[in-house]
């Protein structure tokens, strides 16, 4: 017999109300943390704007057609070997992608390995597949993956639901988190955090017992207490609203933390803020894969390695120096075109 993970109901309607609701089946294994009511719709309530952890399982998207994998020769050099002792988190081979709705593509052959411990930036022009190739490892209902593989920590994810790549330690943070009326920070934080328990075959914690584990984080995030009270995003700053999902960061941890342009509207105060938190939870164990536009960003988090995209491909891997080319002279200056 499986077991019933508590759900919020977001409904469509005006403004959103949001409800735990129950498991309807407990005698089948859910592990969704957000589900629409019958009424909604993903276009009504944008899927990008919600973490990795919550998402409706109704619109999965799987890989129709099977690709032969091969790296292609920009990659070859960063991908090969197994550096060092480290494990292999995350590779990525001939990746591609169609929107789901106009069959348009988008990925054209996505190649990329990431190793314990690294931190990997993707750059790239608007429109060159970053953020949906961010998307597409999360599970976006938007998006269709039509050929390659994507294996984490040695499981297909094709064959997992996107809460189950969230339970196994995938965490996305988007550009534009979305505001949840009615449900307070620390209930959704504790709701989440205990979902990640059971998966672990671990005990749920208690309120009293969450906020001793909660509070110690405030600080990494250079968040006051009383941002646990207030419902979700409603009425944040942009800086909050990031500061916001580096906590969730925080309290969930992550083997694989996908950060889609963390930087963005942020000052340079909020900036240093949020680039601190993220140094402060990376370890020898887990990694992270930001999505930026900026050398700025870069200068706050070391990367590992930069990958640039252009048509739905990474054309180039190296180190910051491919962030100081860029700022200086544009992309053309590295354009394959």
């Amino acid at each position: 017999m499986g077991y019933s993970v508590p759900l919020l109901n977001l409904s469509s309607t005006s403004p959103m109300a949001a409800t735990l609701l129950p498991n309807p089946n407990p005698n089948s294994y859910s592990s969704s943390i957000l589900r629409f009511s019958p009424s909604s719709h993903p276009s009504s309530l944008p899927f990008s704007q919600f973490s990795s952890l919550f998402v409706s399982r109704s619109k999965r998207r799987r890989s129709t057609i099977p690709v032969a994998a091969s790296l292609s020769a920009v990659e070859s050099q960063a991908n090969s070997g197994t550096r060092g002792e480290k494990k292999l988190l995350l590779e990525v081979k001939d990746l591609t992608a169609v929107i789901a709705e106009s069959k348009q593509e988008i990925l054209k052959g996505v190649n990329l390995t990431v190793y314990e411990g690294e931190v990997h930036a993707v750059m790239g022009k608007n429109g060159s597949g970053k953020s949906t190739f961010a998307k597409v490892l999360v599970g976006h209902p938007d998006y269709e993956v039509t050929g390659g593989s994507m294996v984490f920590k040695g499981e297909n994810l094709l064959d997992m639901e996107p809460e189950d790549r969230s339970l196994s330690g995938l965490f996305m943070s988007f550009q534009s988190p979305v505001e949840i009326p009615g449900v307070s920070n620390i209930d959704f934080l504790n709701m989440a955090y205990n979902a990640r328990r059971k998966k672990l075959g671990l005990p749920e914690l208690g309120p009293i017992e969450f906020y001793a584990y909660i509070f110690p984080k405030l600080d990494l995030v250079n968040m006051k207490t009383d941002f646990l009270n207030r419902n979700v995003n409603e009425g944040f700053s942009g800086g909050e609203r990031k500061r916001n999902e580096i906590l969730q960061l925080a309290v969930l941890g992550a083997d694989l933390s996908i950060l889609d342009e963390i930087d963005s509207g942020l000052d340079v105060d909020a900036l240093r803020d949020v680039a601190k938190a993220v140094n402060g939870l990376l370890t020898p164990k887990n990694s992270v894969l930001m999505i930026t536009h900026y050398l700025r960003l870069l200068e706050f988090i070391k990367p590992s390695y930069i990958h640039v995209m252009e048509d739905g491909k990474i054309v180039k891997t190296g180190d910051i120096t491919i962030a100081k080319i860029l700022e200086k002279e544009g992309y053309k200056a590295i354009s394959t075109a």
